[in-house]
């Protein structure tokens, strides 16, 4: 058990504790105590949430080294621009996340990023992060797969660093086969209308 988990259990049942002793208080003012819960049931159900299942394999062919090309639309009526890096993805917290550490260029400027991706087995969905030295705000996405978890839809929102306002946007990240992966991004254009605003197409190093 790490950590982590052990920290978010020990959380988890102080919690439930609480709860079980304002259900007792109640009982003293002549209500019926509630049954505190089942500490073996309880931890078999945190057992389940922690534990990596079938939605985490289907992020193994994120997992390696790749060259990265990355086609980003910042107007949709301009040519785009083109940028180039390197993608270094492994498993983390024991086959809980895929770790992505990103160096690059952004603007002609050095750029890095990392980011996280997994399955939250109590959402029953993806879940991934990202930051980056483009700004100081982490983005959070999350989505689901189609069965064969060749193609992931993702949402979430970014803050607009020129109005300060938190704009939506979808993701799709499409598994090719094991050795190339695209991941592309939509967003609202100047005009207000949804365009793509980035494609990351990712090659195995060999």
């Amino acid at each position: 058990m790490n950590a982590r988990w052990l920290g978010t259990g020990l959380a988890l049942a102080v919690l439930l504790a609480g709860a079980a002793g304002a259900q007792e208080k109640g009982a003293e003012k002549g209500k019926k105590a509630a049954a505190a819960p089942d500490e073996k049931a309880m931890m078999e159900a945190m057992q389940k949430a922690a534990t990596p299942g079938e939605a985490h394999k289907k992020l193994e062919p994120l997992i390696g080294t790749f060259d990265v090309k990355v086609t980003m639309w910042t107007d949709p009526g301009k040519p785009p621009q083109a940028s180039t890096g390197i993608a270094e993805d492994k498993w983390a917290l024991g086959n809980r996340y895929v770790e992505e550490r990103f160096e690059g260029t952004f603007m002609g400027q050095p750029f890095s990023g990392i980011g996280y991706t997994g399955y939250d087995n109590v959402k029953k969905k993806y879940v991934s992060s990202w930051m980056d030295t483009a700004s100081t705000g982490i983005v959070m996405t999350t989505g689901s797969s189609d069965p064969s978890g060749k193609a992931m839809n993702m949402s979430g929102t970014m803050d607009d660093p020129m109005t300060g306002k938190a704009q939506k946007f979808t993701e799709k990240l499409t598994v090719t086969d094991n050795d190339h992966h695209t991941l592309e991004m939509w967003g609202a254009g100047p005009d207000g209308k949804n365009h793509k605003m980035m494609e990351i197409q990712y090659t195995r190093k060999k």
